[in-house]
C-alpha cells in the first residue's frame, strides 16, 4: 500500500514580485548537494486514520519551528512518481527563514560506520516566486503550484 502524507504550501503576496510560496530543503547528507527538483513543502507521513489537516500542522510546525495559523484551503490530491499520494493545504502567512528551527533525525554516516549522526529535518527553508519554483520543487509536486496559481488567479 502506498504511503500517504500531508502538507503546507505556505505562500504570500509580494509587491513587485507578485505570489512567492515556502520551500524546505531536506536535510541529511544525502540532499547537501542537491538543489533543483529537491525543494519540498513542509510535509509528513500520516498514520492511519489521521488527518490530513492536523498532521499537515504538525509537520509545519516541528520543520520550521513555528506554529502555523490561518485558514487551510484544500488542494487536490497529488501521486508522486513513488507512489506517495500527497494531501495538501495552502495557507496565506508569512515565515522568516532566518527562525528555521527543525527537528532532528538520526542515522547511520558514514554508510556502515556503526556511527550514528543528528541532523535536522529541513536544513533550510526559502521564498520562491513561482518560476523559480518550480525548478526547485520536487517535480512530483509541481502539481501544487500549478494548483494555487489557478486557485489565487
Amino acid at each position: 500500500m502506498a504511503k500517504e502524507s500531508a502538507g503546507i504550501l505556505l505562500y504570500r503576496r509580494r509587491e513587485g514580485s507578485g505570489l512567492e510560496v515556502l520551500l524546505v530543503h531536506p536535510g541529511g547528507p544525502f540532499w547537501a548537494k542537491k538543489d533543483a527538483g529537491a525543494w519540498s513543502i513542509p510535509k509528513g507521513e500520516l498514520a492511519p486514520g489521521e488527518a490530513p489537516e492536523a498532521r499537515a500542522r504538525i509537520e509545519f510546525e516541528e520543520e520550521l519551528g513555528a506554529p502555523l495559523a490561518g485558514t487551510l484551503l484544500p488542494l487536490a490530491a497529488i501521486r508522486q512518481a513513488g507512489g506517495k499520494r500527497v494531501h495538501a493545504f495552502a495557507v496565506e502567512g508569512d515565515f522568516d527563514p532566518a527562525m528555521l528551527r527543525s527537528n532532528t533525525f538520526s542515522m547511520e554516516w558514514p554508510p556502515r560506520s556503526g556511527k550514528r549522526e543528528e541532523f535536522p529535518e529541513v536544513d533550510r527553508a526559502a521564498w520562491f516566486d513561482l518560476t523559480a519554483a518550480r525548478t526547485k520543487i520536487n517535480p512530483g509536486q509541481l502539481p501544487l503550484l500549478e494548483q494555487l496559481a489557478a486557485l489565487l488567479g
